[in-house]
């Protein structure tokens, strides 16, 4: 794959995660409402990590209809609900309480010993969530991982396809920032392209300077959210806590 120039983008920033929380947690709100309003449903795509977790405190207590809301993983470790590391049992606990208790979930764990194993009880599970999502919530990961679309991953070029299935298999290669979990499952581009709203949300100096790298020239394989960065029509929206 060539490389590409480096480019700029805008992004905004935040004094802290709270300030960025109180910044967004309104539009998404109403563009997840704007949404049930237009077709009688939402649906909201959201990521693990501690930077998003006054935001998802915060839109709990959203004054909108959450029964008609689907709250879907962008992605998932290969563990149970309850286990270190459950990307589901992180939102459970921050996102799906008070109002937004009555939104449907939609997690991405399944029965198999892999994620290859479980990927077709996972492709009937969301095969009735509207894709793409109208709001996405990313995080970058020290790596230039988002999603679980880690550098050079077993999957990663079926994550990154444009057409295609809405979930797809990773094994990722062990490095600090994936830990001994390498197995995932994780929302594809094909997914998320198309979203209203597609938010990157980072927070501190060590996330920005990844972000910085994955801004510059170098291969998509080695960074893969410059697979996003570097796109026309579904490049997020980036804000960066200090």
């Amino acid at each position: 794959m060539p490389l590409a120039p480096e480019r700029t983008t805008s992004l905004q920033e935040h004094a802290d995660t709270s300030a960025m929380a109180e910044a967004l947690a309104r539009p998404i709100a109403e563009a997840l409402d704007d949404a049930i309003k237009q077709r009688g449903q939402a649906v909201l795509a959201v990521s693990g990590g501690s930077t998003p977790t006054a935001l998802y405190q915060r839109l709990a207590r959203a004054e909108i209809d959450w029964s008609r809301v689907t709250v879907v993983l962008v992605d998932e470790r290969w563990v149970e609900p309850g286990e270190p590391g459950s990307n589901e049992t992180f939102v459970r606990e921050t996102l799906m309480t008070g109002p937004a208790a009555n939104a449907r979930f939609v997690g991405l764990k399944a029965p198999g010993e892999t994620p290859l194993d479980g990927l077709p009880v996972v492709a009937a599970r969301v095969a009735d969530v509207t894709f793409p999502p109208d709001v996405v919530i990313l995080g970058i990961g020290g790596d230039g991982h988002t999603a679980s679309w880690f550098p050079r991953a077993d999957g990663l070029d079926d994550a990154l396809a444009e057409t295609g299935a809405p979930v797809a298999a990773i094994r990722a290669k062990q490095t600090v920032v994936t830990g001994a979990l390498t197995d995932r499952i994780t929302l594809t581009r094909a997914a998320l392209t198309g979203s209203r709203m597609s938010l990157l949300l980072l927070a501190g100096h060590d996330k920005k300077a990844a972000l910085d790298a994955a801004l510059g020239a170098g291969p998509v394989a080695d960074m893969p959210i410059r697979a996003l960065l570097r796109s026309d029509k579904d490049r997020p929206d980036i804000h960066w806590a200090h």
